[in-house]
């Protein structure tokens, strides 16, 4: 029996998962959440085979809440349920070595048939997310410029920029002035709106 954390904050869409995996002999939803904040709690108690988590949660916190549900509970397969325009998400997610990934178009056999084979020990990457991914932008911005674009993007101005990255202001300066050249920006604002929703901030 393949045991299973379902982790998905949407709960109409919880209920119908565990509901649709639980008619399924060889599976069990051994527990349910909305969030990922219990997640290594829960895992601990019920040690799941395989967490089924939505990609949602992987924002902000939720990588490093996953890295370390992976870390400590090796034995359990994190499978994601991801949708194609989250691709730049998808490809962080997989830099932490997810087990698998499965389209939310995708049918519900295709979802049972994943979580079998992340319980043999195999790694399940939907094909239409895997197209998804290889043509997610990648940043054209080196690690410096993202750290002056990170710092700037709580809107400090330049001067504190610098002192912040012990830099002058007249290279806080230049490096804006690439950041914006580069991303095609009008602004630091737009660069900064533009780099959040592609991802490029670690």
């Amino acid at each position: 029996m393949t045991r299973i954390l379902l982790v998905e904050p949407m709960n109409l869409l919880r209920g119908a998962l565990a509901a649709t995996l639980s008619r399924e002999e060889d599976l069990e939803v051994v527990a349910d959440l909305g969030g990922l904040n219990q997640a290594l709690e829960m895992a601990r108690a019920v040690l799941p085979d395989v967490a089924v988590v939505d990609i949602a949660l992987l924002a902000g916190d939720g990588l490093a809440e996953t890295a370390r549900l992976s870390a400590e509970q090796p034995d359990c397969a994190i499978l994601v349920l991801a949708d194609p325009g989250e691709s730049i998400l998808l490809n962080r997610a997989l830099d932490l070595r997810i087990d698998g990934v499965v389209s939310t178009q995708a049918a519900p056999c295709e979802l049972v048939h994943g979580i079998r084979r992340l319980d043999r020990g195999e790694r399940v990457i939907d094909a239409s997310l895997a197209v998804a991914m290889v043509a997610a932008p990648r940043s054209p911005l080196s690690p410096r410029e993202l750290s002056v674009l990170s710092v700037a993007a709580s809107g400090v101005p330049s001067t504190e920029v610098a002192a912040e990255l012990h830099l002058s202001t007249g290279t806080v300066r230049n490096y804006i002035s690439a950041i914006l050249r580069k991303t095609g920006a009008r602004n630091r604002l737009e660069a900064v709106r533009l780099a959040e929703g592609a991802g490029w901030f670690r």
